[in-house]
């Protein structure tokens, strides 16, 4: 196992720019690894934390988690940072949406490491290479990569090193449904998902395949969690919880015989809610209180574009079940697409009120645009040809340019209002009604307009406080909320 060899001497500097809000499992996991091979290593989280200077000059390795798109726009601008304040350590860039933008990443420091997959064991190999290179090639500074930029390795994981992380209060946290904040811990269980939905991330570098982490290296981390960090909620940060059935039922069978007042949630793809709704009742029983589900549109022809494997009606028999069972759907969607029409548009919010579903949707949903970044597997469709444009290095993903001049516009209408209509306190329901006005206006339908009464009641719906989005293009406007954290 590489993290027998003992590597000593370097100093390594692990960086998270943003992963939704949550503690990330994506320092703690490699800050484990890497420590029993001796190295000295220092985490920073920029999301709550300020980058010290001092650790970015002592560092040999500078290596930035970039598991999603918004993360990765952060690190590249946090790497220039870097690169003036420290010329010889060596770069890299690990997490899902590193070997997705490896040309752009290897720019950085000249000849950074791209880790994408399955990645710890990556890290080691790296730290390795680089305590030999330093003690043999002191002089020579140009460091070729041999790892795989790509590794579906099936590792032995270890427990999470969380000691120098931010406390969990610092995160986000779950509102119960007495409207309680509970401290939330952010773990995983499996990673890659066995699916190939087109407008995912997570394809391009798994491919249909997934990964589990072993159950009592889970349990571990959720005892410390739960022990030493004080979590009352924990969040599985799973693709999909239901990848592994057998795996899931299991983990959440034994956390609930140990801890039988922890809530928390997990993310199912509807088409593993209504094919494995007899283990719903298991979530149910041991504490789940709160699935995302990745819906993405009610329109049946833009979810055969997106190759969802479901349906409409698939959609509404899943919620009938999480309803059955007493666990909230939290429904994800990405509202504007090259595919979605403006009266798809005034549909989409037509169905999430006849569903009852105001209070379910977090108010970003309304605004999410269609990310297309390197290696999407719509890029190929004649769908999405007809409105592509130029690929955006410093957005990093393909402009797109609806038929309908009307969509874009009002995109953007939303995008501005959403975040206006929160810092004002406004209520899901105010939200929805401004949404729902905005685009009814720009279909000339005003006449048709009927608001939705706000809630006078505690809420009733548990939520996360940061519900943010994924596989999304985030506005100028919204990249800057999301700086201002760090």
């Amino acid at each position: 196992m590489y993290w027998e060899v003992q590597v000593g001497a370097l100093n390594v500097l692990l960086v998270s720019t943003y992963e939704l809000g949550h503690q990330p499992f994506g320092l703690a996991s490699p800050a484990r690894w890497l420590r029993e091979t001796g190295v000295t290593v220092r985490t920073v989280d920029l999301s709550v934390e300020m980058l010290d200077e001092t650790h970015v000059r002592e560092a040999d390795l500078v290596a930035f988690y970039v598991p999603m798109h918004t993360a990765t726009r952060m690190a590249a601008a946090v790497a220039q940072r870097v690169v003036e304040l420290n010329p010889e350590a060596h770069l890299c860039f690990y997490g899902l949406y590193a070997p997705m933008n490896e040309d752009y990443l290897r720019g950085f420091g000249g000849n950074s490491t791209i880790l994408g997959g399955e990645f710890e064991e990556g890290l080691i190999t790296l730290v390795r290479r680089l305590s030999e290179a330093s003690q043999e090639r002191p002089q020579e500074r140009r460091f070729i990569q041999l790892e795989p930029v790509i590794s579906l390795n099936r590792q032995q994981f270890q427990v999470p090193d969380r000691s120098n992380l931010p406390a969990l209060d610092r995160y986000a946290h779950l509102i119960d449904s007495t409207g309680r904040k509970r401290t939330v811990g952010y773990t995983e269980a499996t990673r890659g998902c066995k699916h190939l939905c087109r407008h995912c991330p997570i394809v391009p570098v798994y491919g249909g395949a997934f990964r589990v982490v072993q159950r009592d290296v889970v349990l571990a981390d959720i005892e410390n969690l739960v022990k030493e960090a004080g979590a009352e909620h924990i969040t599985f940060g799973d693709p999909d919880f239901f990848n592994g059935p057998a795996h899931a039922t299991a983990i959440v069978r034994e956390l609930h015989r140990r801890f039988p007042e922890l809530t928390y949630d997990v993310t199912i793809k509807v088409e593993h809610l209504v094919k494995q709704a007899a283990h719903v009742s298991t979530l149910a029983e041991t504490g789940c209180v709160l699935i995302t589900c990745a819906v993405e549109s009610f329109d049946d022809r833009v979810l055969d574009i997106l190759d969802k494997r479901h349906t409409m009606e698939d959609f509404v028999q899943a919620l009938q079940t999480l309803r059955s069972a007493g666990i909230a759907m939290n429904p994800t969607f990405v509202a504007f697409t090259p595919y979605t029409s403006l009266p798809g548009y005034i549909e989409f919010l037509q169905v999430i009120r006849d569903n009852d579903l105001i209070g379910n949707v977090a108010p970003i949903q309304y605004a999410i645009r269609l990310l297309l970044p390197s290696g999407s597997l719509l890029l190929d469709l004649p769908e999405t040809q007809a409105a592509l444009e130029r690929f955006d290095e410093h957005a990093l993903c393909y402009r797109w340019k609806h038929p309908d001049p009307r969509m874009d516009e009002l995109q953007k209408e939303i995008s501005a209002f959403v975040p206006k209509a929160q810092a004002a306190s406004a209520s899901r329901e105010e939200i929805y009604s401004g949404v729902l006005r905005l685009a009814l206006r720009a279909a000339g339908r005003e006449a048709e307009f009927s608001p939705v009464e706000p809630a006078n009641h505690v809420i009733q719906v548990p939520q996360l406080d940061e519900p943010w989005y994924c596989c999304a293009e985030p506005t100028d406007d919204q990249m800057a909320i999301i700086e201002t954290k760090s």
